[in-house]
């Protein structure tokens, strides 16, 4: 059965297991990135780091999932009913050049219906003493109410700190102090059959532990795309058993340390089929970092397209003889205002490493890329004609710069991947600039009649070149109704649309 046949279901982690293990030999001190401390441990792990075990002897889970279990935690959301517009898809797909602009910001489609309140569940993973949990993006996300309870039956009220979609992860906080706390691993360590335990609470289930092996890397099921334009996928692949109820829960290895946030499972039925997905803990630590120090992740780009995985023999004949799958990442196109082509790439250059890591796929690269922020330099290898070459490269944030990005969170509302228009598509269109509206999701921009292609041009009369100062006006209107307008390339007339951001705050 072909993967994007596989209904994703979210889910996680498990059935009990009593299984084996090597011992730890003693616990070695790493600079963890995050919020930890190095060389600290948590108080659920006295009397098992340093217990030392002979190789080859029985193997036994119990001192990993004795120690992991008082940090995963279960997750239970509340989200108040609340009143729709009732926007179909056959009225999205009206005319998009017909003029509109009133005062009258209701429902256009039809009138409005209600969704019912709504009850989930999932689980998180405790990462710092006075608090700080891990879990899925999807777990909380419009959430009303968080309420979070510990394998110790203690229960909290949790707020969300951020949330960051392409990822599916999201860093929630409870008040507390002297908590259990999950030490991080290094999930570039993990080794294909490796014996890896799956924790959470599946099913309704109290807390749950199961075992399984890692039974592939760096993989790209196409499920962070339902929630985001910009996904980011290279999972861990499991066959740990993991069922629905359980997203955001842990993924440890034999040493009791985290090596990925359980996020999904592929399934026929929306029950494990046999292959769950964790997210790197690599991948982990710099976004929950960038979330609580700047309040969205500094992500970095290179400053390339490629093509997905997976391609049909058609598809991979469209990019020519220079395209071999698996011996690194073809570049199809190279953007003039990114770091790539200040570095001298080409398209058709075929990129093979990442500061001296190899990539093979587009899900390998992302994977060695999120780890860095923009501003950061990497070492980039590539081949152009049979020729390998290194060079430095300076990594870019989204807006083609190396600043620092503090979201205001308005853009993420709008639902929609944003671009800046480039000088060509600017120049034969007349206009000093403007953002492209390329993918509209499930967002704020959805209830307009807006389609995919738009250029904006203003807000309220005010020119909008870029997409910070889109941001920055949106931000400035929370709260209010505002007018968007611009151009549909080739089209002479500006057409306007009205945004309702009454209810953003």
């Amino acid at each position: 059965m072909k993967l994007n046949n596989i209904l994703a279901v979210v889910a996680i982690s498990a059935t009990t297991a009593v299984l084996s293990v090597w011992g730890y030999g003693k616990f070695v001190e790493r600079q963890n990135a995050g919020l930890q401390e190095s060389g600290k441990l948590p108080v659920n792990y006295a009397g098992f780091f340093g217990n030392n075990n002979t190789p080859g002897a029985f193997v036994d889970f119990t001192p990993a999932a004795t120690s992991a279990t008082p940090a995963v935690v279960h997750i239970k959301t509340r989200t108040k009913a609340r009143q729709v517009s009732n926007n179909t898809t056959q009225q999205r797909q009206r005319n998009p050049f017909s003029d509109f602009f009133g005062d009258d910001f209701g429902d256009f489609f039809g009138g409005p219906r209600v969704i019912p309140e709504q009850r989930a569940s999932g689980s998180g993973v405790i990462i710092t003493d006075d608090g700080y949990i891990i879990t899925n993006n999807h777990v909380v996300d419009g959430a009303d109410e968080i309420n979070v309870t510990l394998a110790n039956k203690k229960s909290y009220k949790a707020t969300v700190v951020g949330t960051d979609a392409s990822s599916d992860l999201a860093v929630i906080k409870i008040n507390g102090t002297k908590l259990p706390y999950l030490v991080y691993g290094n999930s570039d360590d993990a080794k294909l059959g490796q014996w890896v335990l799956a924790i959470g609470y599946p099913l309704s289930l109290d807390v749950t532990v199961t075992a399984g092996i890692v039974s592939a890397k760096s993989r790209s099921i196409g499920i962070n795309d339902r929630q985001s334009n910009t996904a980011i996928e290279s999972f861990i692949q499991t066959d740990a058993a993991v069922n629905p109820g359980n997203s955001g829960g842990a993924l440890i290895n034999t040493n009791g340390e985290l090596i990925g946030i359980n996020s999904a499972i592929a399934s026929p039925t929306g029950s494990y089929a046999g292959y769950s997905y964790a997210i790197p803990v690599n991948i982990v630590k710099k976004v929950v970092t960038d979330i609580v120090k700047f309040g969205t992740v500094q992500r970095a780009y290179i400053g390339i397209q490629y093509p997905k995985d997976n391609l049909t023999d058609e598809q991979k004949k469209e990019y020519g003889t220079g395209y071999k799958e698996g011996e690194g990442v073809y570049i199809s196109d190279v953007p003039s205002d990114g770091a790539a082509a200040a570095a001298g790439l080409k398209k058709g250059d075929i990129v093979t490493k990442i500061n001296g890591v190899t990539v093979t796929s587009g899900p390998e690269l992302q994977e060695q890329v999120t780890k860095y922020k923009p501003g950061d330099k990497i070492s980039l290898t590539y081949t152009r004609n049979g020729k390998e070459n290194t060079v430095p490269l300076t990594l870019k944030n989204k807006a083609g710069n190396t600043d620092v990005v503090k979201t205001t969170g308005i853009l993420e509302k709008l639902g929609a991947e944003l671009t800046a228009v480039d000088s060509k598509t600017a120049a034969a269109n007349q206009i000093a600039g403007g953002v492209v509206v390329k993918k509209i999701g499930e967002g704020l921009l959805k209830r307009t009649r807006m389609q995919e292609g738009f250029i904006i041009t203003s807000v309220n009369d005010q020119e909008i070149k870029n997409v910070s100062e889109l941001d920055k006006i949106l931000s400035l209107n929370k709260g209010r109704k505002v007018k968007i307008e611009g151009i549909y390339p080739g089209f002479e007339s500006t057409y306007p649309y009205p945004l309702d951001l009454s209810d953003v705050e």
